[in-house]
C-alpha cells in the first residue's frame, strides 16, 4: 500500500507499520455499511452541486459511479483492495477508478469525520426498524397464546412461591405489555438517532454554504432533523448507547421470560413442552430434551449487557470532538442487531410452537393460595382488611398443623376463629371464581385478559 492510496496520506512519506494497519482497518467490519455510505454520499453530491462545487454533469457522472459501486456491492462482486482501510475509503477509491478525476471532489467540505456519523445513524435508524418488526413478532406470537388460555388456571408466583390463582393467559400478556414498552423506547430512540450531521465537516463546520435541511429531507428526514452544533454533530454517539440500552432491556425481558418457560418446562412444573424445532437432546442420556432455545435466549442477555457497558466506558473519556476510540462502537452496534434480531426470531417461534399442559397447571394449585380470599370475604362482612388478614392466617397456620387443606376445615373450625365466618365460606374455595373476581384492567380474570389482548392487537396493528 502506498501512502497516495489513503485520504489522509499527502502529510505522511512513510509506510503504515503492518501491525498498525491491521490494528487500525476496520473494513472487516464496517464494510457492512455500504449501502448508508452510497445514501449519504448521493445526497452529499447533490448538496455540493447546490452549492455550485460541481457541475450538472460532474453531478450526473458521480451518480452514475455510485449506482455501480451500489450495483457491485449488492451483487458482491465488489473487490476490496489492500488500501482500503474502511467502508468510506474503499467506496471512494473505487468510485474514482469508475469516473476518474471527478471522484476525488465528492470528499469536497466532507470528513470522515461527519461522514461516518452520519452512517451510523443511517444504520441505526434501520436497526431500530428491524429490531421492533422482530419484536412484534415475539409480541403476537405471546398474545395468540394468552388469548387461546384466558381460562386455563395456573398458579401465580412471588418469591417463587405459589402466591394467587392466575390464568396463563395473563402470564403471557405480562410480557406483551413489557415488549410493547420496547417498543415505544425504540421509537423515542428513533427520533434523535434521526438527527443529521452531516455537513458537520470534521469538527468546525463546512465552508461550501451547502444546504444542510436539504441533505435531511433526501436522506429521509425533516428539514429540521439537523445537528446543532458541528463539535457535537461528528461526536455525537449517544444515540448508539441509546440503542444499546434498548438492547439490553429487550434482552432482560426475554431472559425473564425464558427463565420462567425453562422452569415450566422441567419435569417438576410441566407445565409446558417445547417442540423438537427447538429443542436439543443430550450426548449421553436418551431421555433429555433441553430447552436450549430458551437457555441460549436468557444467556444472550449477558451479551447485550456487555456491549452496553462498553459502550459507556468508551463515551465517558471521549474528549471533544472525534477519536479514533469510536471505531470500538460500531462492532457493539453490529452484534447487538445480529443477537436480537436471531434471539427474537427464536423466540417467537419456540412462544408459538411451544405446548401448554392446562391439566398440570390446575393441578399445581393449592387450596392456601385462596388465604387472600379469605380475607376479601372478612372484609366484605365489614372487618378490617388488617384483621381479616390475621385471621385468614390463623386459618391456614391450623390447617397446617393438621396436615388438611385449608379449604377441609371445618365450619366449627371457622366459627371457632371469628363470628363473621359463616356456611358460605365454601364458596371461596373456587379457583375460577377468584380469578374471575380480579376484574380491574389490567387483572387476571378472563374478560380482563380478552380486553389485554384486544388492546394489545390494536396497538400493534397502529404500530405496524
Amino acid at each position: 500500500m502506498t501512502t497516495t492510496s489513503k485520504l489522509w496520506g499527502g502529510r505522511f512519506s512513510g509506510e503504515l507499520d503492518a501491525l498498525m494497519k491491521r490494528f487500525q482497518d476496520s473494513m472487516p467490519f464496517d464494510i457492512r455499511l455500504w449501502d448508508v455510505d452510497i445514501r449519504g454520499s448521493v445526497a452529499y453530491a447533490h448538496a455540493i452541486a447546490r452549492a455550485g462545487i460541481i457541475t450538472t454533469s460532474e453531478l450526473q457522472t458521480l451518480l452514475n459511479g455510485l449506482s455501480r459501486v451500489r450495483s457491485e456491492f449488492a451483487g458482491n462482486t465488489f473487490l476490496v483492495q489492500p488500501g482500503d482501510e474502511d467502508i468510506h475509503t474503499a467506496v471512494e477509491r473505487r468510485l474514482t477508478e469508475l469516473v476518474g478525476d471527478v471522484g476525488k471532489k465528492l470528499h469536497t467540505g466532507r470528513s470522515r469525520n461527519d461522514q461516518v456519523a452520519t452512517d451510523l445513524r443511517l444504520y441505526t435508524l434501520e436497526a431500530l426498524n428491524h429490531v421492533g418488526v422482530a419484536s412484534r413478532k415475539l409480541q403476537r406470537a405471546l398474545t395468540d397464546q394468552a388469548e387461546a388460555h384466558v381460562d386455563t388456571l395456573m398458579p401465580g408466583y412471588t418469591h417463587l412461591q405459589r402466591a394467587q390463582p392466575i390464568t396463563f393467559g395473563h402470564w403471557c400478556m405480562a410480557y406483551v405489555w413489557m415488549l410493547q414498552r420496547d417498543a415505544e423506547r425504540l421509537r423515542d430512540c428513533e427520533r434523535r438517532a434521526g438527527v443529521i450531521p452531516l455537513g458537520s465537516g470534521g469538527s468546525a463546520g463546512n465552508p461550501f454554504a451547502i444546504d444542510r435541511g436539504a441533505i435531511a429531507i433526501e436522506l429521509g428526514r425533516d428539514r429540521e432533523a439537523i445537528s446543532q452544533n458541528s463539535l457535537d454533530g461528528v461526536s455525537d454517539r449517544d444515540f448508539i448507547a441509546e440503542f444499546l440500552f434498548c438492547g439490553a432491556l429487550i434482552g432482560a425481558h426475554i431472559s425473564r421470560l425464558a427463565e420462567d418457560l425453562v422452569l415450566y418446562s422441567t419435569a417438576e412444573f410441566g407445565f409446558v413442552q417445547f417442540s423438537d424445532a427447538y429443542s436439543t437432546g443430550s450426548s449421553i442420556m436418551p431421555q433429555k430434551k433441553n430447552p436450549d432455545s430458551a437457555e441460549l435466549a436468557r444467556g444472550k442477555a449477558g451479551r447485550l449487557f456487555g456491549n452496553l457497558i462498553n459502550m459507556l466506558t468508551l463515551l465517558k473519556g471521549s474528549p471533544l470532538t472525534y477519536n479514533k476510540d469510536f471505531q470500538e462502537v460500531q462492532e457493539p452496534l453490529f452484534d447487538t442487531l445480529d443477537t436480537l434480531d436471531l434471539t427474537l426470531e427464536v423466540m417467537s417461534g419456540a412462544v408459538r410452537t411451544m405446548r401448554v399442559n392446562a391439566d398440570r397447571m390446575r393441578a399445581a394449585l393449592d387450596p392456601a393460595m385462596l388465604a387472600t380470599d379469605v380475607a376479601e370475604y372478612l372484609v366484605r362482612k365489614g372487618v378490617a382488611f388488617r384483621d381479616a388478614h390475621h385471621l385468614s392466617g390463623r386459618a391456614v397456620a391450623l390447617a397446617e398443623e393438621r396436615h388438611i387443606g385449608i379449604d377441609a376445615l371445618s365450619l366449627e373450625d371457622w366459627r371457632n376463629l371469628s363470628p363473621y365466618f359463616s356456611s358460605d365460606i365454601v364458596g371461596v374455595f373456587d379457583f375460577g371464581r377468584s380469578v374471575n373476581s380480579r376484574d380491574v384492567t389490567g387483572g387476571t380474570s378472563a374478560r380482563s385478559v380478552r380486553e389485554q389482548v384486544g388492546k394489545a392487537r390494536a396497538l400493534m396493528a397502529q404500530e405496524g
